[in-house]
């Protein structure tokens, strides 16, 4: 069993990006109020500055990309393709959550799923796709390995 935590730990990850990125699917209107709210109360400095001064103006493109980054991020974990650099792509978007989204949370315990998927995201890359994933098979391409 204990080859088999990999596999099972990319697995969740991907569950995890499927599910925000589902939240997603039938717009991203509803994000232009959290993207302000989560700008004004964030409290890094230069950090603040960039989300008040470009990112809430052009909240838009912004939504969409983290919308794309967390489907493609959930398809290639949830499949065992390209591991390493979903879960990069997976820490980049765990790490804009931990950053912006976790300070706007009143709830510590809810603000700790943030920082829980920045962890989990590390330990796919440091594990990578273990034995149960698609891109083991001889057919697949190196780069989707």
């Amino acid at each position: 069993m204990n080859e088999a935590w990999p596999s099972v730990v990319r697995f969740v990850a991907g569950l995890f990006w499927l599910y925000f990125a589902s939240q997603k699917w039938q717009g991203v209107g509803w994000m232009k109020g959290l993207i302000e709210s989560t700008a004004r109360a964030n409290p890094i400095p230069g950090l603040h500055e960039f989300l008040v001064s470009v990112v809430v103006p052009y909240w838009f493109p912004f939504a969409l990309a983290q919308a794309a980054g967390e489907t493609v991020a959930a398809v290639l974990l949830i499949l065992g393709f390209a591991t390493r650099w979903a879960g990069i792509l997976g820490l980049l978007l765990a790490g804009n959550l931990a950053l912006t989204v976790a300070f706007g949370v009143s709830d510590d315990g809810f603000r700790w799923l943030y920082y829980l998927a920045v962890v989990v995201n590390a330990q796919v890359i440091v594990s990578g796709p273990g034995p149960f994933a698609l891109g083991r098979f001889g057919w697949v391409p190196a780069w989707l390995r």
